[in-house]
């Protein structure tokens, strides 16, 4: 798994009814637009891609990239000397994305869910590359997993990933799936969409996605959702350990756990209808 930096808030953070523009500081503004084109690009950009997209000359996009960096805005790469955007920008999206009530009441909920089963624990939202990891309890013994804050997740190859796939409308991530697909080798076909379709209709079901030695052998996942006051998915919870010590069965405890600590974090954001849920899920 690659860890992008992301900022899923920035459409939410937009006002709905275009303000007035008022007078600002222009060279500010100018260099923003090195910033934008970093968050519309998925990898890292050389200095002359970087400064065609941001409508400027490299000597230019230089003078603001330096700055960026002295500040932890952007970094650049030693090796292949492209930039993406750095750990300044990183902090800034998820102090953001934190300042949202469902991560701030999912975080202690999902601590004592890491107490309680021993395991490691991830909240995720969706954000532009797909979902995101947004928080973390990592378990006391180590697990080898390439995942952090800020790590995105397949959106067809996770268990995470399967229950936003399952639950958001398809118009919402259909171009996210399609790039997965494509970004793992998966050539979309009929018989391949017809097959995760079923893995779907099985989340939507249970109400729980699992992963078991896939994509990382050797490591299990169990994934469930978190519901907003209008049966919104906002949140995914995702449970992550070694095989040995992590039962994925669905007879497992652990299922039982995750799900209940889903629906606790729902009914505190104000989800109640429990059968609009199952028939949802159905």
């Amino acid at each position: 798994m690659t860890a992008h930096t992301t900022a899923g808030a920035r459409s939410a953070a937009q006002p709905s009814v275009k303000s007035p523009r008022r007078r600002g500081i222009q060279s500010i503004e100018v260099g923003g637009k090195l910033l934008l084109a970093l968050l519309e690009h998925s990898s890292s950009l050389p200095l002359g891609a970087l400064a065609k997209a941001a409508g400027m000359s490299g000597a230019n996009a230089h003078a603001y990239l330096v700055s960026y960096g002295n500040l932890g805005l952007v970094r650049q790469d030693a090796s292949t000397g492209e930039y993406e955007l750095g750990p300044l920008a990183l902090q800034l999206g998820l102090a953001a994305l934190h300042r949202l009530d469902p991560i701030k009441i999912a975080v202690p909920m999902t601590r004592e869910l890491a107490e309680k089963t021993g395991q490691t624990i991830a909240i995720a939202v969706l954000g532009n590359l797909g979902p995101v990891i947004v928080h973390l309890h990592e378990s006391n013994y180590p697990i080898h997993v390439n995942m952090r804050t800020g790590t995105v997740m397949s959106l067809t190859n996770t268990a995470t990933g399967k229950v936003f796939a399952a639950l958001l409308p398809p118009k919402k991530i259909e171009s996210l799936l399609h790039e997965d697909f494509l970004r793992l080798g998966a050539v979309p076909s009929r018989a391949r969409s017809e097959k995760f379709e079923q893995t779907l209709k099985e989340v939507r079901q249970r109400g729980v996605a699992r992963a078991v030695g896939d994509p990382i052998p050797g490591i299990n996942g169990l994934s469930a959702p978190v519901f907003d006051s209008n049966g919104n998915v906002v949140l995914v919870i995702t449970a992550i350990g070694a095989a040995g010590v992590f039962d994925a069965r669905w007879s497992s405890p652990l299922v039982a756990e995750i799900r209940q600590c889903a629906d606790a974090i729902s009914a505190e954001l104000g989800w109640q209808n429990r059968d609009a849920r199952a028939s949802r899920l159905g």
